[in-house]
């Protein structure tokens, strides 16, 4: 083997090598940069929640309220719930709600106030319960003193199904496209989750809101640099091999 093939076969396992160790560290990175993230939003949500409700903003002031500042709050306000007009979205659990047993339904329904409407999830309904008639004592009629916390619209993602108008079923949190569906007309950029009063009759099942975020990015990224550390290992075991065999080998083959 002459030196020239020998450095040839060395260039093209370097180079991949290479290249799996700068994703994994980069992998590895982008977790612990998601950890700070995660670990920012439970602190921030955990303080919001532990916060005594306030009023409502104005109607004339919720196209000035951001996401960054605004979501999480607890608020409260009197309205009044067009029940005829409530929608479901199908759910097996919630990263803010801990007592629920899916599969089942959250319960959407435009609540009306002085000068504007808001979509309300109202809580869950089993399996079983989705149709009003099963659970009358929950259609509450007439003004109500609601307090819960703001989210902004759940959009759909890439593997969201297809929701189903005309079965009054949705799979994503997404109020203002609920709303347009249901002909509710304009309504808040935002959504509230309610927590109470409780519903007569239990269901739909609204309660006190707890963050559930699942936390496992230190570990997944201790994964991606263990695997790096292992690669390199490996590549450096390999590469001396490598090495030792030319030192070794008869001159001129």
């Amino acid at each position: 083997m002459t030196a020239a093939a020998g450095r040839q076969g060395l260039v093209g396992p370097s180079i991949a090598a290479a290249c799996a160790f700068a994703v994994l560290i980069g992998l590895g990175t982008w977790q612990v940069k998601r950890l700070a993230w995660k670990e920012a939003l439970i602190a921030t949500v955990t303080a919001r929640f532990a916060a005594p409700p306030i009023r409502l903003p104005a109607p004339a002031d919720w196209a000035r309220l951001d996401p960054a500042t605004d979501e999480y709050r607890r608020v409260t306000f009197s309205a009044e719930f067009a029940n005829d007009k409530e929608a479901l979205v199908y759910t097996t659990g919630s990263s803010l709600h801990g007592g629920e047993a899916g599969p089942g339904y959250w319960v959407f329904t435009p609540a009306r106030l002085a000068g504007g409407t808001i979509m309300v999830n109202r809580g869950f309904v089993p399996e079983g319960r989705q149709d009003p008639k099963t659970r009358p004592q929950g259609e509450i009629a007439g003004p109500v003193e609601i307090v819960g916390i703001m989210r902004w619209p759940e959009r759909p993602g890439l593997f969201t199904p297809t929701p189903e108008p005309a079965k009054n079923l949705w799979f994503s949190r997404d109020s203002t496209a609920i709303a347009a569906a249901k002909g509710v007309g304009s309504v808040a950029p935002f959504f509230i989750e309610q927590e109470s009063p409780p519903v007569p009759g239990g269901l739909p099942q609204a309660g006190a809101l707890k963050p559930f975020f699942p936390n496992n990015h230190l570990g997944y990224a201790f994964t991606w640099y263990g695997l790096a550390a292992v690669l390199a290992g490996s590549f450096a075991f390999w590469l001396a091999g490598r090495l030792r065999e030319r030192r070794e080998a008869p001159a001129g083959t």
